[in-house]
């Protein structure tokens, strides 16, 4: 099962654009190692699902995942070979927008090895390019 928000207050979106750097979410705040992006763009809610099986399955249980993005923006399709007009399509996947800097996964309990080929993994599934952080301590 996808991930998706309980509920909406609109059913449809535009798509809209991002723009910019992300401000907020970009350090690494509840594990030790993060997985950051480094361009703009959408992540789905498949994707982001199967970064995590990756990553849980890789650590065997030992440490644990944090996911800090939420897929909570609809994207609506029409069906093949409809004629336009009619209206807009349906809502067919749920994506997170993000901007670059983001911290998309954070590891934590186990050795900077470990989570450095977990998240390589999980690197691997992802659409957009990113790279292995440290928490800073400070």
């Amino acid at each position: 099962m996808a991930m998706m928000p309980k509920r909406v207050k609109f059913r449809k979106a535009q798509r809209g654009r991002i723009r910019g750097h992300a401000t907020r979410g970009t350090r690494v705040s509840f594990g030790e190692y993060g997985l950051q992006v480094l361009e703009a763009g959408w992540i789905t809610a498949r994707q982001i699902e199967a970064g995590r099986v990756a990553a849980t399955h890789f650590l065997h249980r030992e440490g644990r995942v944090y996911m800090r993005i939420f897929p909570d923006h609809p994207v609506s399709a029409k069906p093949l070979e409809t004629r336009m007009g009619k209206g807009k399509g349906e809502p067919e996947e749920w994506v997170a927008r993000v901007r670059a800097g983001k911290v998309l996964y954070e590891i934590g309990g186990v050795d900077e090895s470990i989570a450095k080929l977990a998240l390589s993994r999980v690197a691997n599934k992802m659409p957009l390019p990113c790279r292995f952080i440290r928490r800073h301590h400070g």
